[in-house]
């Protein structure tokens, strides 16, 4: 009987989780997917920037300029750690969860997202990088968090250990110019190392959350602070000003992505799972979609 019940509850989770990612594959809009699934990571389709790639719980989806969104592929895995490639349009970088169960480890698409393929399962994998960030300056260098930071210097066929990851993670990011250079945004602060994550110094932001950290090319340093807002400062300076309320001042914004190609363009997930833009540097924002 115990089994019986067990086969039928794994029957009936599937049942829904068909039923979900049926009705998510069905919406239409950023504003009827939104809350249906979760959003993981964003990035501006660099073939043609006034796309948006969003990351979800149920596949890799793209919005345009009007909030419109369509599938980029029929995968319907959890795609986590999203972030892509500072100058190959076709090339994005995750890992997660299959649709079925389990960890998908390192991941790539040559393919603007329309195919993946594993190229690791990481150091004690497969992995499941919810922090995953590529340095700008050479792209081989990537860092993703499972437990410990792990960091790759081969474009992610081969991983090790580099360090311990700073409590309470939330968002990584690599200067624009030092791939040993590493941001790690945290309940607790925003942290740097200079070591390829080998060690943290003291916080450059302490006694705050930082919900997410971005980098542009010319090492301006973008910090989110409930409470305080968007703050700018440099890694050449790093004394942050604050920039703007943003989108949510009285909430949290995650996955900050920027626009490589324009880097006053940027768009944000804020805490109620509304997607918005900006042109100005994040002084002012709207609705992805909305007028």
């Amino acid at each position: 009987m115990a089994r019986q019940l067990t086969l039928f509850a794994l029957f009936s989770a599937s049942i829904a989780l068909v039923a979900v990612s049926a009705a998510f594959a069905q919406a239409t809009s950023v504003a009827e997917f939104a809350g249906k699934t979760h959003i993981h990571g964003l990035a501006f389709d660099r073939a043609d920037p006034s796309v948006v790639l969003i990351a979800t719980h149920h596949g890799l989806m793209k919005a345009a300029p009007d909030g419109s969104v369509a599938p980029v592929s029929d995968s319907r895995d959890d795609f986590m750690g999203f972030t892509s490639h500072p100058t190959d349009s076709a090339i994005l970088f995750a890992s997660g969860h299959p649709q079925g169960g389990g960890n998908l480890g390192f991941i790539k698409s040559t393919d603007s997202g329309k195919s993946w393929a594993k190229i690791a399962p990481g150091v004690d994998g497969p992995v499941d990088f919810h922090q995953l960030a590529v340095s700008p300056s050479n792209p081989d260098v990537l860092y993703g968090a499972y437990g410990a930071i792990q960091s790759s210097r081969d474009g992610g066929k081969s991983w090790a250990i580099a360090g311990a990851a700073p409590a309470k993670l939330i968002d990584l990011a690599v200067s624009s110019s030092d791939p040993d250079i590493v941001y790690a945004a945290t309940e607790d602060g925003l942290m740097v190392s200079h070591d390829g994550a080998g060690s943290w110094l003291p916080p450059i932001l302490t006694g705050v959350a930082v919900t997410t950290v971005e980098l542009t090319s010319d090492g301006t340093i973008y910090a989110f602070v409930p409470g305080r807002g968007l703050l700018r400062a440099t890694e050449a300076n790093p004394a942050f000003e604050k920039l703007a309320e943003g989108p949510d001042p009285a909430g949290y914004i995650l996955h900050l992505a920027l626009d490589r190609l324009a880097p006053a363009r940027m768009v944000a997930v804020t805490g109620t799972s509304a997607i918005v833009v900006s042109n100005d540097g994040g002084a002012n924002w709207t609705v992805l979609g909305g007028n």
